[in-house]
């Protein structure tokens, strides 16, 4: 890849950190969600800055961003949009809902029914939305960064599994640290440093970076251990419901363009193994036992990782 690509996605990482204080991490998932044209699902408590890392990431790439706030009483229409019927010639023409833009903020997915969550299926897999047997692509770059709350918080409908195996990653952004959190204070003592955010790459580059990542080399012994990895959540005593052929897909993906953040053309199997926990966790059904006993989907895929063998 050109040296220039390089540097404009590193530029889009420090533009993050310059809103988001202390999140390297979460940053470089965001990111790795975007150039792997995947969608990304924020699980924690309210006010860590999921919001507003969507809002910066749309900022910093020249990109539409639209806000769909998931309430109990949203409809489908609502995110999709809907046929506007013309009494003047009889015809009904379609108006674009918010879907319709570069990033979508869906905040809070999990306090809709599950009716109105089903609508992103299409949009999120396929890119586009059908109305009325007419179909309407979306437009490129396009991502989902969804939040949830935990779903022990009341008012709480849990994802379907057929949603959450549109995520690409799923991860939590936590509470900062102390000097982080003093920044931040600092940094919004008069303004919130987003107001002055400039964008650094715009969305042909995002576009052209996402074909790059396309052609990182993924030797077979280094897709055969990510099947590996995708196969054993299947056979893991705790699980009840492992990962899918797409999980697989997406975990290739992914290590490609984690290899690509790194400057690199071809994928090792470091870039599967920290790929692994963030893409194939949130595939996963614990049985119920395992739930109860206090086993975490993500502290199975780590182990999964750590007892299979590496290629070489």
């Amino acid at each position: 890849m050109e040296e220039a690509l390089y540097t404009s996605l590193e530029k889009l990482g420090e533009n993050l950190s310059n809103v988001i204080r202390g999140k390297k991490e979460a940053i470089n998932h965001v990111l790795l969600a975007l150039i792997s044209n995947g969608h990304i699902l924020i699980e924690d408590v309210p006010g860590v800055g999921k919001t507003t890392m969507a809002k910066a990431l749309a900022l910093s790439i020249k990109g539409s961003f639209k806000r769909i706030q998931f309430t109990p009483d949203l409809l489908p229409t609502d995110i999709a949009g809907s046929s506007i019927y013309n009494p003047k010639d009889g015809t009904f023409t379609f108006k674009e809902g918010p879907i319709f833009t570069n990033i979508v903020l869906a905040d809070e997915i999990n306090r809709a029914s599950p009716r109105t969550q089903s609508s992103l299926l299409e949009a999120m897999n396929e890119r586009q939305v059908t109305m009325e047997g007419t179909s309407y692509m979306l437009p490129e770059p396009f991502i989902v960064i969804a939040t949830q709350n935990p779903i022990e918080f009341h008012g709480t409908y849990p994802l379907p599994e057929a949603q959450l195996d549109r995520f690409s990653i799923q991860l939590e952004m936590g509470y900062p640290e102390l000097d982080d959190e003093l920044e931040m204070l600092f940094d919004q003592h008069s303004r919130h440093p987003i107001e002055t955010l400039e964008p650094v790459l715009d969305l042909a580059t995002v576009v052209q970076i996402q074909n790059e990542v396309k052609k990182v080399k993924v030797e077979k012994t280094i897709a055969h251990y990510m099947l590996m990895l995708v196969d054993a959540t299947r056979k893991k005593s705790e699980l009840r419901l492992g990962s899918s052929p797409r999980g697989a897909l997406i975990l290739y993906r992914v290590s490609q363009a984690m290899a690509l953040m790194r400057r690199r053309d071809f994928v090792l199997p470091d870039d599967v193994k920290e790929a692994a926990p963030h893409v194939l966790a949130h595939r996963l059904v614990l049985e119920t036992k395992a739930r109860y006993s206090g086993v975490s989907k993500l502290g199975v895929v780590k182990d999964i990782v750590q007892s299979t063998r590496i290629p070489t």
